[in-house]
């Protein structure tokens, strides 16, 4: 197990060092995406050339190691920050999570997709993107290269929005206050680089709004999980598993990620000490990332089609507009 573990350390290595490059860093491109790259190139190449006797190791990467770094992402939230952005923030994250998730359910259908795929990459449109699809894989443990499709749809679409708010509210394109344009970003931006890097290109004033917005957003991954655990169950029951892979999974490390924000919003450790742990846990995310992709062939991508890609553009859509409905709206009247 050691040798898959040290060659999927390695990987996260080359991520970080690769994600130092400045091209890469002005289009928020995380060590995390760059690992499951990393990871698919491996799959798609040495992967047939290495001991078998490797593979346990990855495979403990792209399970216990990812719930480790769920857990630690806990780090980078605070209660606090709900307070700080107030009901309209709250309330326009709920919406676009509940709708979002079960919006892509029901196109999921339409489309006639694996559902498993479909869930995939309508929770990580819907919360935090790669954190939250890793968080959903765990829970209701399918196929690594269902994850790794769902990511980077996820992150395609991400990536064209967050170049797209900045133009779009620079030239006039969207009406809304510095207020309601923070709101807009953090609740419909993917990943939390995406609003990061949206909210800076806008100024202070909205990236502020932008961040604490899509914090609140990523808490959410918690009832979402839970959610998850007992219809997994309940899934496996009606497909005839046994009685044990029926009974209900609760996702402790979900319990662990919001016990994380607890203590994290006391405030008991030194910023040096927090920022060392969310360093860290990005590294062991990277990590996970890097292991899923090196359970990801090509030829699984052929197999999963272009419909996940129509998915996650059907979620971009809605998005984009329906966020900007809600924080034109809606949030004014929660202010």
């Amino acid at each position: 197990m050691l040798h898959g573990i040290l060659l999927i350390a390695l990987f996260a290595c080359a991520a970080f060092y690769i994600g130092e490059a400045q091209i890469l860093k002005d289009i928020s491109f995380s060590p995390m995406i760059i690992g499951i790259i990393l990871g698919m190139l491996y799959a798609n190449s040495l992967r047939n050339h290495l001991p078998e006797t490797w593979v346990p190791g990855i495979q403990f990467c792209s399970k216990k190691v990812l719930r480790l770094g769920i857990i630690l992402y806990g780090f980078r939230l605070t209660f606090q920050d709900i307070v700080n952005v107030g009901v309209a923030g709250i309330v326009v994250d709920v919406i676009i999570v509940v709708v979002t998730i079960l919006g892509g359910i029901w196109i999921g259908r339409l489309l006639k997709m694996d559902r498993d795929t479909a869930l995939l990459t309508s929770v990580g449109s819907g919360i935090c993107g790669a954190a939250a699809v890793l968080g959903a894989e765990s829970t209701i443990r399918t196929q690594a290269y269902k994850t790794a499709v769902a990511v980077a749809t996820v992150v395609i679409f991400g990536t064209i929005s967050m170049f797209l708010y900045p133009i779009a509210y620079r030239s006039g394109w969207v009406d809304l206050t510095p207020q309601e344009m923070g709101i807009y970003s953090g609740a419909t931006l993917h990943e939390v680089a995406h609003a990061v890097g949206a909210g800076n290109a806008m100024g202070t004033e909205i990236s502020n709004v932008s961040i604490i917005v899509k914090m609140i957003r990523v808490m959410m991954l918690v009832p979402v999980l839970l959610i998850l655990g007992v219809w997994a169950a309940r899934r496996n029951a009606k497909d005839g598993a046994t009685a044990e892979k029926g009974k209900v999974n609760i996702p402790w490390f979900a319990v662990g990620f919001l016990a994380v924000i607890g203590f994290n919003s006391l405030n008991l450790l030194p910023p040096i000490f927090v920022d060392a742990i969310n360093y860290v846990d990005t590294f062991l995310l990277t990590m996970a990332m890097a292991a899923l992709g090196a359970e990801t062939s090509i030829d699984k991508f052929k197999k999963a089609g272009a419909k996940p890609f129509v998915l996650a553009f059907c979620l971009d859509v809605w998005l984009i507009v329906g966020g900007y409905i809600l924080a034109k709206y809606l949030a004014p009247l929660c202010l």
